[in-house]
Order: C-alpha cells, then sequence, then structure tokens
C-alpha cells in the first residue's frame, strides 16, 4: 500500500486517536455521536499507523513529503 501521509500528520492523527480513544474520551449526551466520534478515532489511528488516507488520495492530496 503506498503512503500519502507525512510524518506530522501522521503525529497529529495518533495523538487525536489517542485523546478520543484514550482516558479523557470526548463523551456528549447523544449515544449515536459518542460512536462516530470512537469510529473516527479509529480510522485515524489506523491512517497514522499505515500512512494512508483515501480522502487524501481521492483529493489528489500527498503530504508525504512534507
Amino acid at each position: 500500500m503506498k503512503q500519502n501521509l507525512g510524518r506530522t500528520d501522521r503525529i497529529l492523527r495518533f495523538a487525536l486517536a489517542f485523546w478520543w480513544l484514550g482516558p479523557w474520551p470526548l463523551r456528549f449526551d447523544i449515544a449515536l455521536l459518542d460512536w462516530a466520534i470512537i469510529i473516527v478515532a479509529w480510522i485515524a489511528l489506523f491512517e497514522s499507523f499505515f500512512g494512508y488516507c483515501w480522502l487524501h488520495d481521492l483529493f489528489g492530496m500527498h503530504s508525504k513529503g512534507q
């Protein structure tokens, strides 16, 4: 799989996922919103490990060299 995320982007995605899945997660009164945050956090975590984002590929954005 090709990578299209740069180092800074991967670090920020990992930090966001760690925060949202970690000991101080965001929680709201709406259960659907809580589940959406959890799903986005897992996606960000996987993207930070693999260095690939399908939305970046779709829009032709590549931050690999930055």
